[in-house]
C-alpha cells in the first residue's frame, strides 16, 4: 500500500503529510504595514534571513554585524521589546537590518514571496505548553513558512525545553520530511538574552536545524499576496 507522502508526490500536490491547509486569504495586512525594499527589488539578490520573535535584537544586531553581505529582517510584536530594539539599530545604523513592529504570520504572508528568503531563525520561541497546536512545527502556517524558503533554506529553532525540542524534531522528520540535525547549544553562545540567561544556568539549550530539500512542493510556491 503506498503512503499518503507518496500519493502526494505523485499527484504533485506537496511534500509532507499534513492535511491541514493554512488560510493564508484570510490574513488581514498588519497595521501600518509596508513592504521593505529589499523584499521589493532584491537585484543583487542579497540572502534574506527572516528571525521570528527577534525580542530587544541581541541576536539580529549581532548578526547583521557579522554577515554584511545578508540582509536580516528581524520581527518583534511586544512594543516595549520593539521599542528597545528600534533604539538600539538606530543607534548603531547598520543597513543591512530591518527591524519589524508586527505579528509575524500576517506579515509574512503578506511581504514575502516564495523562494525569497534563506534562512529562517526562530530562537527561544513560547513553548505553548497548554496549547501545543500554537508549536511552530504543529501549525498549519508552517507550510506557508517552508514556501517561502528557497531550495536548501534553512529553518533554525532554538529551545532550553527538551519536550519541545522533542516534538519539534519528530514532526520535522515525520509530518515536515525535512532533513533535521540537533545539536546542544555551546555553553558560551550569547546570542539573546534568553540563550544567556539559560546557560548562564547550567541549563541545556538545543538548536534544531531544518533544510528545505531540492524539489520540496508546498501548497503555496505559487501563491503571493498580490493574488488575494
Amino acid at each position: 500500500m503506498k503512503t499518503l507522502n507518496q500519493v502526494n508526490l505523485e499527484q504533485n500536490e506537496w511534500s509532507h503529510w499534513h492535511d491541514r491547509a493554512f488560510q493564508a486569504k484570510k490574513l488581514l495586512q498588519p497595521r501600518n504595514f509596508t513592504i521593505p525594499p529589499i523584499l521589493k527589488n532584491n537585484t543583487a539578490k542579497t540572502p534574506v534571513v527572516l528571525e521570528i520573535g527577534a525580542g530587544k535584537g541581541k541576536h539580529a544586531l549581532s548578526y547583521a554585524k557579522a554577515h554584511l553581505n545578508e540582509h536580516i529582517i528581524a520581527i518583534e510584536r511586544t512594543r516595549n521589546k520593539f521599542d528597545a530594539f528600534l533604539k538600539l539599530a538606530q543607534e548603531q545604523n547598520l543597513l543591512n537590518l530591518t527591524p519589524v513592529h508586527a505579528d509575524a504570520i500576517p506579515w509574512i504572508v503578506h511581504a514575502t514571496a516564495a523562494s525569497s528568503i534563506t534562512a529562517i531563525y526562530i530562537l527561544y520561541p513560547n513553548p505553548e505548553p497548554h496549547n501545543p497546536n500554537q508549536q511552530w512545527l504543529n501549525m498549519p502556517f508552517f507550510e506557508f513558512l517552508l514556501s517561502r524558503l528557497i531550495e536548501g533554506g534553512k529553518i533554525i529553532i532554538a529551545s532550553n525545553i527538551e519536550t519541545y525540542m522533542d516534538n519539534a524534531e519528530r514532526q520535522a522528520r515525520e509530518i515536515w520530511q525535512l532533513p533535521t540535525e540537533r545539536t546542544q547549544v555551546a555553553a558560551n553562545s550569547q546570542r539573546t538574552h534568553f540563550e544567556a540567561k539559560y546557560l548562564a544556568r547550567k541549563q541545556t539549550c538545543w538548536q534544531l536545524t531544518m533544510q528545505k530539500p531540492k524539489g520540496y512542493i508546498t501548497r503555496f510556491d505559487n501563491w503571493s499576496h498580490q493574488t488575494v
